[in-house]
Formats: structure tokens, sequence, C-alpha cells
């Protein structure tokens, strides 16, 4: 298969690959081997993180292990991390990056993301809440944080930014004054929401999609009573048609739809087995079928952290 059919090329004319590992709620002991492994033995190319993951460092031990051992060069992997909401402010946000880079043990960024389009009042921890357990935000317009990451852009710091968890309108305000416009919007996307209105208005405006929580939210499903998708009937069914996995189908249809999926797992087999989507295709039928499993239901909402109606 050629490489082309493994990336999407951005707006700023890099290729980034459709299959990356993601690293949100990855044990700090366990993250750093999984990332190795992903890489060295399961062809990765492309490693999601975040500095509110708290697990960077970690990664950049395994990332400068990697790289020193010749194996996979630095410059053939797509390393994206994200701007927390405690450093929205313009002087914060060059600090925050530099962090991250130095956490990372990197030169540079291929992506640089804001996790949300939200600012929190920093000095309370990731997510100062006041006494009724409202988010403490802080008044600082997208426009100022936004025109601090493309400064970041001009520094040789990151190659290209983007956003996390926007909705349309507030691309477009970005897009009103931005001299870089976003390069990626980093989303829920799943069968139970496959959000299709947001991922074609995003694509049509060259901004690619990536879907986080690609197979659902475990962890969500089993604290909150909502559904297992990887348990879905008519995922399995689909599976079973094709001999493959239930996460395979998920991945394969995440792609299929030329968005990016970043799957989390520090397990060796998933890691493997979650790589293994590039050698089948679903028929226009199981997309279909697929697609038609909307239930507009979030495995990941602010309002239950931050009592914000972020979504509604």
């Amino acid at each position: 298969m050629n490489q082309s059919d493994k990336t999407i090329t951005l707006n700023t004319g890099a290729a980034m690959p459709l299959l990356g590992l993601g690293t949100w709620n990855a044990a700090r002991d366990a993250v750093g081997e999984a990332v190795e492994y992903a890489l060295v033995e399961c062809g990765y190319r492309h490693i999601d993180c975040a500095a509110v993951y708290h697990n960077e460092k970690e990664i950049g031990e395994s990332l400068e292990r990697v790289f020193k051992s010749g194996s996979v060069k630095r410059d053939g992997v797509f390393i994206t991390s994200k701007l927390w909401n405690t450093a929205h402010r313009k002087e914060a946000v060059h600090a925050a990056c530099a962090q991250t880079l130095k956490d990372l043990r990197l030169e540079y960024l291929d992506l640089y993301l804001m996790h949300f389009p939200i600012a929190l009042l920093p000095g309370g921890g990731d997510e100062p809440l006041d006494k009724d357990g409202y988010a403490l935000t802080e008044k600082v317009p997208l426009q100022e944080t936004w025109e601090a990451m493309e400064g970041l852009v001009s520094a040789g710091l990151v190659r290209a930014i983007g956003v996390s968890n926007f909705t349309a309108p507030q691309i477009l305000d970005v897009l009103s004054y931005s001299k870089i416009p976003p390069a990626v919007n980093q989303i829920e996307l799943h069968p139970y929401l496959p959000q299709q209105s947001l991922v074609t208005f995003c694509q049509r405006l060259g901004i690619a999609v990536t879907a986080y929580s690609p197979l659902g939210s475990y962890e969500s499903s089993k604290d909150e009573r909502k559904p297992l998708l990887l348990e879905d009937p008519l995922v399995q069914t689909i599976a079973q048609k094709h001999g493959k996995t239930p996460s395979q189908i998920l991945l394969r249809f995440a792609i299929q739809r030329n968005t990016i999926a970043i799957p989390k797992s520090t397990s060796r087999e998933h890691l493997k087995t979650n790589a293994d989507i590039f050698g089948f295709e679903l028929s226009a039928d199981d997309m279909k079928m697929i697609q038609g499993m909307d239930k507009k239901l979030r495995f990941v909402n602010p309002e239950a952290w931050w009592k914000i109606p972020f979504f509604d």
C-alpha cells in the first residue's frame, strides 16, 4: 500500500498519518513502553499528546530512546500536543509550548492544538472550580490565543496549528482574523456521534478532522452506564463478515470518512490489532449502516466537569 493511502495532506502541505496513537488516560508507568512498541514494532508514525494528560515526560523519554537508536527517525513521526485552557493568555502560550517541547524532548511539534476554546483561570490547578462546582473562566478572547499560536509557527516551535473541540461558529470566528488558518479540528467522533455536518463543514474549509475516542470511551461507558460501542451488535456483525475485530471496523470507518483516528491503548495486542486496518475496505452499505448508528451520544462532555453547556 502506498504511503499516501495512509496519510492526509494538511492545508500546510504536510502529510499527517490517518492512524495515530492517543495517549489520554494512558498511565505514566505504561505509556512510554506503549509509545516505543507502537513506533518500533507496529509501524505507527503519529503520536497524539497533551500537556493536561500529565504523561508527556514519560512519552519524551521513550521518543528520545527511539530516535537515538535510529530505528525510527524524528522527521518520520508526526507528533501532536495541545495547549491547555489555563494558558490562553498571550504571554502564557509560548511558555506552555516550550514546556511541552522540553517534556517531550523535541525541538519542534508537527501540530499544536488549542485543547478547548475556553480560557480557565490559571493558578488553581487544571480545572479550577468555584464553591458550586462551576468552572472559573478568564476573560481571554480566542483571537489573543490564536495570534499567540501563530507566533509559535513563526518561532519555529511548531509546524502547524489547529483546534480541538471547536464548533462551527468558533471556527468561523478564528478564520475571521487568522493569518494562519487551523490545519486540524480534533473532535469526538464515532458511530454514536458521527457529527457529519461538522466534519463536512471543516473539510470543505480545508481543515482536516481528527477523531478522538473513535472506539467510544470504555471509562465513560463503565462509570455512567453508557453503551459500549465495541459491543454493539451491528459493529460485531460487520466485524464477523470481514473477519476483523470490532475495533478494526470502527477505525476503518473513521479513515474511510477521511478523518484521522487516534485510538488510545497501552496493550501490545491492541496496538498491533488497531494498526492492521489498511488491508481491507468497508462496503458502501457497511458505511451507511454504521453512519446510521448515530445516537447523538457524547462520551466526553465538559458540562459534566465544568457545568458549562458547551455543546448545547
